[in-house]
């Protein structure tokens, strides 16, 4: 990456990263159009997120599979899809359809159906023996309320299992979860569950310019943060760096804070 020898930018991770992390969600894109952001933002992205079931009604994902792991993208298909087929007693036929598109990495959720939580860490299990496993904790559903204490408790026990990442649920409408009905950033939440949960075992989504810089802003360059748009990963990747109105002092030094605009 060329930073034409800016100083006072924050250190970023390179991959393959541990944290750092951006995750970015295809709703749909062509063969071509995947080729082109991985001409443009490959070396930002380190997994992409086939949108729950849209590798079902495209044409072309494996082939499209293909262009992403070969800039060293890890991708796999959304959680709801996994629950497609576990809730029709398909989920034989869910690993066939994910090894038949080549994958390495799947998402375990359940914010689309009731399910309960020792079955859903037996799936991480399972999984996590053969594939890059990410569980996403948080409901889709903005009536349902999740107590601190049971967040905490359910990513705890899915890192035990064997998830790689446990995701906090936004949905990509980011206004669920971990966020309130506006798109705020649920701030007691997300501050309880880092008192207990190591910073860089968790991938919040963050689908909306304001959360990202929330997030930049409070835990740092470096954060994990998932859902982002393809065309929105090279201005993500600047707000990281405090190149961006929004976080241009975040990184710079104290004596710089005279300039700050009053």
């Amino acid at each position: 990456m060329n930073t034409s020898n800016l100083t006072f930018l924050p250190d970023r991770t390179s991959k393959p990263r541990l944290n750092g992390i951006a995750m970015v969600m295809d709703k749909g894109l062509s063969v071509r159009e995947a080729e082109d952001f991985v001409e443009s933002a490959g070396h930002l992205a380190d997994f992409v997120k086939l949108g729950f079931g849209t590798s079902v009604v495209g044409n072309k994902v494996k082939e499209k599979v293909k262009v992403y792991q070969k800039a060293n993208i890890k991708v796999y298909a959304g959680g709801t899809l996994f629950e497609a087929f576990v809730i029709r007693d398909l989920y034989p036929e869910y690993l066939k359809y994910i090894d038949q598109l080549g994958l390495d990495t799947v998402e375990v959720s359940d914010g689309s159906m009731l399910m309960e939580h020792d079955v859903k860490c037996e799936y991480i299990h399972q999984l996590a023996k053969n594939y890059t496993v990410l569980s996403e904790v948080g409901s889709k559903e903005s009536g349902i309320m999740i107590s601190p204490g049971r967040w905490i408790d359910m990513i705890q026990k899915e890192l035990q299992a064997g998830s790689f990442k446990v995701i906090g649920e936004a949905r990509e409408s980011g206004n669920v979860g971990i966020y309130r009905a506006t798109g705020k950033a649920h701030v007691a939440l997300i501050n309880k569950i880092l008192a207990k949960v190591q910073a860089d075992k968790l991938l919040w989504e963050a689908p909306l310019k304001p959360q990202q810089v929330w997030f930049i802003k409070n835990f740092g360059a470096n954060v994990n943060l998932g859902n982002i748009a393809p065309h929105e990963l090279i201005p993500l990747e600047t707000l990281r760096l405090g190149l961006r109105g929004d976080t241009f002092f975040s990184f710079l030094p104290a004596k710089y804070k005279k300039y700050l605009p009053k």
